[in-house]
């Protein structure tokens, strides 16, 4: 009989980013995944092959039934990946957060990755950058050297960030934007889709546009995922 020595995790989140980090887990082949935890989705639903077993509150009592303590956060929004943090860690103290880096990213030199991150397919970070816990670097974005990106923030799709820049705590960086180097990006702001950064960036700002401009002013906890019809700013 072949004893297994993989830890067994859960995926806490059900929706579409919950699909990537299991697709990067299963290529991994370091984790075995028991389960999905979600607060909104009835027990039983189904991703790929994995059902969700239960809500955040009843993880004491699943780590019992199905034999783990480790798991990481599939939540998109970094408010809300935050706030799961911090909802999971007064539940259960004793509970570990993983990461996963997709085998296809490229991690340079020095590079310092916190625990809860999540890396996917062609991302490239250089020599000397930092990511901060529980944040997202997506679909072949990149982090110069020397940058650092601070806890439950996240890079979208194709964003370009250049050496020597600062990214604060829950900023987004959104889609195709691309940031110059040694630039400063406050907390809690957002960066448009396809915006050019060529000066620092306020705490709770959003900025769009070539070269980027101020629209108006963040509010915490604010939503960043717009529909297509409720776009505007």
């Amino acid at each position: 009989m072949t004893i297994s020595n993989k830890h067994n995790i859960v995926i806490i989140g059900a929706s579409g980013h919950a699909k990537v980090i299991i697709d990067i887990i299963e290529k991994l082949n370091q984790y075995t995944i028991v389960g999905l935890i979600d607060s909104f989705k009835p027990i039983g639903t189904k991703i790929f092959n994995y059902k969700v077993i239960g809500r955040k509150e009843h993880i004491p009592e699943l780590k019992k039934t199905h034999n783990f303590n480790k798991g990481i956060i599939a939540i998109g929004d970094n408010w809300a990946r935050k706030k799961n943090h911090e909802k999971i860690t007064t539940i259960d103290p004793g509970f570990e957060f993983i990461s996963a880096i997709h085998p296809n990213a490229v991690i340079g030199k020095n590079v310092n990755i916190g625990k809860g991150t999540v890396i996917l397919a062609g991302v490239i970070i250089n020599s000397d950058a930092i990511v901060g816990e529980f944040c997202i670097i997506n679909t072949k974005a990149s982090l110069g050297h020397d940058s650092e990106i601070k806890k439950y923030s996240s890079l979208g799709p194709n964003a370009t960030v250049g050496g020597h820049v600062s990214i604060k705590t829950c900023t987004y960086i959104a889609m195709s934007a691309t940031i110059i180097q040694s630039i400063k990006i406050g907390k809690h702001s957002i960066v448009g889709s396809g915006a050019l950064i060529v000066r620092d960036v306020p705490d709770f700002s959003m900025v769009y546009g070539v070269p980027g401009k101020f629209i108006r002013k963040v509010a915490k906890a604010e939503k960043y995922f717009y529909h297509k019809n409720n776009t505007n700013p």
